[in-house]
């Protein structure tokens, strides 16, 4: 399995709106991919920060997850936020 968790970072209420807007979408799309077990991105009390949580059966579907999703209107939409993120393989 591979478990990737962090924190989306923005640096204005406007990315975190950004955010707020793509993100039912990207969860939808993301949580239909074989080999999505788990996907959640939710506030914290920070208006700028976002706990992400993802996990994948693989390092083939999450690599799969990860090309899509950079491709996507979220990815490209949501680019410049930082992203802080560890990657870890069961």
């Amino acid at each position: 399995m591979v478990k990737l968790s962090g924190q989306l970072i923005c640096k204005s209420l406007e990315e975190s709106e950004k955010v707020r807007q793509l993100l039912p979408e990207h969860k939808k799309l993301t949580r239909e991919e074989s080999g999505c077990i788990s996907f959640d991105v939710t506030a914290t009390a920070d208006p700028l920060v976002w706990l992400v949580e993802e996990l994948f059966v693989d390092q083939k579907t999450f690599a799969a997850h990860q090309l899509r999703t950079k491709n996507s209107l979220w990815g490209t939409e949501t680019r410049s936020i930082l992203r802080e993120y560890k990657i870890f393989e069961h």
